[in-house]
């Protein structure tokens, strides 16, 4: 018996490099036929891009605090500056910069991001990732999803993953507390982070450095829709920020 797929990853090939004030939905649209349930994943530095998020290192002034800190990461204080700039909270300050940005993300350097950008400058996160991938589904006009991704560490592994920074169309967590094993035991804290594991496997197919495929189109996945479930965790449930802050 012949086994059909059941879930088909697309690489928008074709993609110029992204200006300030392109439309992206329109690009995508230019080169891959979205359909109604499909999952497009971005990469961050896209939809950055199109946002404007250039950022010069010229264009900070180091406080003292950026100065201390840049002394201890051996980073230039302009950038150090530019990720406090873009933080609502500083986790650690060394051996590197572990920051809360201001949307809800934990990563080091605010996800600021110094590679593929090129004349001197930096290019910030979307300032809210979320309300851009939002807007992104409402210009694509079909009933998909949209996740944007970026890449991060994870304490207690080594390398780096995808992960979902902001999405629409799709409830970031699949609950299945209350479901049943298939012993009949009832599950009481599985919270599965599904948008975290699309992000994931398109950073699989995007690659990294200059692969220069930052959009990918997954079908056939079944996803839980709708809901306003996050993947980043409550300061009130979180474990280990204490621990960080001593």
């Amino acid at each position: 018996m012949a086994v059909q797929p059941s879930l088909q990853g697309y690489v928008v090939e074709g993609l110029p490099i992204i200006k300030p004030g392109d439309d992206i939905a329109a690009l995508i649209e230019s080169l891959f036929n979205i359909q109604d349930g499909d999952v497009l994943c971005l990469a961050s530095t896209i939809v950055a891009k199109s946002e404007g998020r250039f950022r010069t290192l010229e264009s900070y002034r180091p406080s003292e605090r950026a100065e201390r800190i840049a002394r201890q990461v051996g980073k230039d204080s302009r950038f150090v500056q530019a990720v406090l700039d873009e933080s609502a909270d500083v986790l650690l300050e060394k051996p590197f910069l572990l920051t809360k940005t201001r949307f809800g993300h934990i990563g080091v350097n605010a996800g600021i991001d110094q590679s593929n950008v090129g004349g001197g400058r930096i290019l910030l996160l979307p300032e809210d990732p979320s309300r851009s991938a939002e807007r992104l589904r409402r210009s694509l006009n079909k009933n998909c999803a949209v996740i944007i991704t970026d890449t991060c560490g994870r304490p207690f592994r080594c390398g780096v993953t995808g992960v979902a920074i902001g999405w629409a169309g799709i409830s970031a967590l699949q609950d299945w507390r209350g479901k049943r094993d298939m012993h009949g035991k009832v599950l009481e804290i599985t919270l599965e982070a599904v948008v975290d594991e699309i992000a994931s496997a398109a950073n699989l197919l995007m690659g990294e450095a200059g692969d220069g495929t930052p959009a990918i189109v997954f079908r056939g996945l079944r996803f839980p829709s709708g809901g306003k479930s996050s993947v980043f965790m409550p300061e009130d449930r979180d474990v280990i920020r204490p621990f960080l802050r001593r």
